[in-house]
């Protein structure tokens, strides 16, 4: 074997088999269950992309895993990669009509909410929430960033005020080694100690996990007091009760302690002026913390 095709085999790394994708649609899809197809290439520029080009034609509940990705994005396009199956990388097409287009700003934190319960019941790793829409690990004593999630509006009904769909990414670093990693703040489920490294019951638990939090949500028609979600997000954010510097566009900043996830899923910061000012989202370009440059 030449040093080029042990690179091209899909075993070269046996660290880091290949999912199974046979093993896991006979696991998640189910009659009556949220997800309606499941499918695993070897390798794709953005899952979430290739998903919504196809959500008018695609069912809600498809589910596209990637090998390696080599054009991942995740908020405002930041780009990042990571080896070949050292990750798990998949999107998923969601549907919500009955639940009002306002509430759909929930999403990231659902979805983050489902990742952490998947990865902790599995894994036996601590998962904690950066608000809005990163996952952390402890690697030693300190908190690093081990995976994230995308979500973003879809279809044909996308521009309106209802309709169309979300496609929801998430990417999360399972066997990164320490020299592998893309800066020296990111982490993996490995550097974390994690019980399994096995991406196919991780990735199950996960799937497992989102649809119960999005079947609970809906059937709330998205209030996420109701279904028990602002709670339990609060729960596992490691933002609320720090000092944070929200930057905004404008080279306009907001800083205070973040003191609450507000009905609407944004974080409320108490500034020194003794103000509430909530921040959402889509309204910031990076959430740092006080004091940093």
């Amino acid at each position: 074997m030449t040093p080029s095709d042990a690179e091209d085999n899909r075993w070269s790394d046996l660290d880091r088999p290949p999912l199974n994708a046979a093993s896991l649609r006979r696991a998640l899809l189910r009659e009556g269950g949220l997800w309606s197809s499941l499918d695993v290439v070897a390798a794709t520029g953005s899952t979430n992309s290739d998903l919504a080009a196809r959500a008018d034609e695609l069912p809600e509940g498809a589910v596209l895993v990637a090998e390696e990705q080599n054009a991942a994005r995740g908020r405002l396009d930041r780009r990042w990669s990571a080896p070949a199956r050292s990750g798990l990388f998949f999107s998923v097409l969601l549907k919500p009509d009955e639940v009002p287009v306002e509430r759909w700003g929930w999403l990231p934190l659902l979805t983050g909410v489902a990742v952490a319960t998947g990865l902790s019941q599995v894994a036996g790793v601590d998962t904690a929430l950066k608000w809005p829409n990163d996952l952390l690990v402890t690697v030693g004593e300190e908190e690093r960033k081990a995976g994230g999630i995308l979500v973003e509006r879809a279809g044909s009904g996308a521009g309106s005020a209802g309709g169309g769909g979300v496609v929801v990414g998430v990417g999360i670093n399972v066997t990164l080694r320490e020299e592998e990693l893309p800066v020296p703040t990111a982490g993996s489920l490995a550097l974390a100690g994690a019980g399994t490294t096995d991406r196919d019951p991780l990735l199950r638990a996960v799937l497992r996990s989102l649809e119960r939090w999005y079947g609970d949500w809906r059937d709330a028609d998205g209030d996420p007091a109701a279904s028990r979600l602002q709670e339990t997000y609060a729960a596992g954010c490691a933002t609320l009760g720090r000092r944070v510097r929200a930057e905004l566009p404008g080279d306009r900043s907001i800083e205070g302690e973040a003191v609450a996830v507000d009905g609407d899923g944004r974080l409320v910061l108490a500034t020194e002026k003794g103000m509430q000012e909530p921040v959402g989202a889509g309204d910031i370009i990076h959430l740092r913390p006080a004091g940093t440059p």
